[in-house]
């Protein structure tokens, strides 16, 4: 590298991509060496700026290569980081001119609602935009004179989180990690801990780009594709053990009329949760997600995918501030709203019926479903599991609990 600013009479910039990748020794001997010549430049030539891409902050990269106890000396790594900037989003404006680049190369349109729909999903995330664009044009709609529409583009995002690309596969093994999980734990149950939105665990969350601050101290996944396979990567094990006690070809006994009846299949989830609870809850603090607080929640969104994989859709909405998880079932022209609520005390039922009855709202649904889950060891089944109808303003909501 000196060697070749010593012959070039120009300013030499650059770009390490993936350098957060880099194993301990090998980051410590790179780092070094960057430092090294940073401190001589002014007898030997040197690159005049070098840019260190990647998923995270440089601050972090003394974290990882040794304990806090054990310090290097600065914050950052040999003191010789000047600025770290955070790639943002695209706007919608952005992404309708990215595509709009696409649409004058080949004359294929994209639909002004596809653009839409696709902003929603991703909130402009670049590498999530360029690959449902691509997976569209390559592997769906191969016809240029066809235009691009919204069932094509969804088509495409389910595509992308089956296939799992390492994109996605980098940000999940993020999950294993401890100051991950106290971050994302109470954002799966909607309430819990407060963050101090100046720790490095959080900051830490959200510059890998897995959660974004929506103002009011609310926090969300940065977008609803990574809301889905964050739950997906949580739940993969466990909806793979759940089993159809059914013929393959025979509708399951809750679909009536193509139309969900919620009730029988949250019966069949309170018969399953007594079942393998114990097991399901054990699994979880084993395995090195250790999501056992959240735990309850996922199980039974991995239950109800069952109901994903016959055709129907499902929603989440998560968010921690609102002291609320969001799910809602789309079969058919219907939709099955859901909240989900840990028992902590009196209150528990009354918050979760106005939480529900402003979701129905939302989803224009005269029926609703809240899902009470009690983790209290001393009672009985027969005290947890029950189903009752409650009449909530002009609304009817099925208490369930679990």
């Amino acid at each position: 590298m000196c060697e070749y600013c010593k012959v070039n009479n120009k300013p030499l910039v650059i770009f390490f991509d993936e350098a957060d990748c880099l194993s301990n020794g090998t980051l410590i001997s790179f780092l070094r060496q960057l430092r090294d010549g940073y401190a001589s430049r002014a007898r030997v030539p040197f690159v005049h700026s070098i840019a260190l891409v990647g998923m995270r902050n440089i601050r972090d990269y003394k974290a990882k290569i040794r304990p806090d106890s054990e310090t290097l000396g600065s914050a950052s790594p040999f003191n010789i980081i000047s600025e770290a900037l955070t790639l943002s989003t695209f706007s919608i404006d952005e992404l309708s001119e990215l595509y709009s680049q696409y649409t004058n190369e080949s004359n294929q349109i994209i639909e002004k609602d596809t653009i839409q729909y696709i902003h929603e999903q991703t909130d402009g995330q670049p590498w999530l935009v360029n690959a449902i664009a691509r997976e569209c044009v390559t592997n769906i709609c191969k016809d240029k004179n066809t235009p691009i529409t919204r069932e094509m583009a969804m088509t495409a995002i389910d595509t992308l989180i089956l296939k799992r690309p390492t994109h996605f596969d980098s940000l999940m093994e993020r999950l294993k990690e401890p100051r991950v999980r106290g971050v994302i734990e109470p954002l799966i149950l909607g309430e819990g801990i407060s963050i101090d939105f100046r720790s490095d665990d959080y900051l830490y969350t959200r510059d890998l780009g897995l959660i974004k601050e929506f103002g009011k101290g609310v926090i969300k996944p940065a977008n609803p594709i990574y809301a889905e396979i964050i739950i997906r990567a949580l739940n993969y094990s466990l909806q793979e053990n759940i089993k159809l006690e059914r013929p393959s070809d025979e509708l399951p006994k809750y679909i009536v009329n193509n139309k969900i009846d919620m009730n029988i299949l949250l019966k069949e989830f309170q018969m399953f949760w007594r079942e393998n609870s114990e097991i399901w809850i054990t699994r979880y603090n084993d395995t090195f997600y250790k999501y056992v607080e959240a735990a309850p929640h996922l199980v039974l969104q991995a239950f109800l995918q069952r109901v994903i994989n016959g055709g129907a859709r499902l929603t989440r909405e998560m968010a921690l501030g609102k002291k609320r998880i969001d799910l809602c079932i789309e079969f058919m022209d219907s939709k099955y709203p859901i909240e989900i609520k840990i028992l902590r005390n009196e209150k528990t039922i009354i918050d979760g019926l106005e939480q529900t009855y402003e979701y129905m709202e939302k989803c224009g649904s005269s029926q609703g479903w809240l899902v009470i889950f009690d983790r209290e060891s001393k009672k009985s089944w027969d005290e947890k599991l029950y189903m009752r109808s409650e009449a909530y303003k002009e609304k009817k909501i099925m208490v369930v609990g679990a």
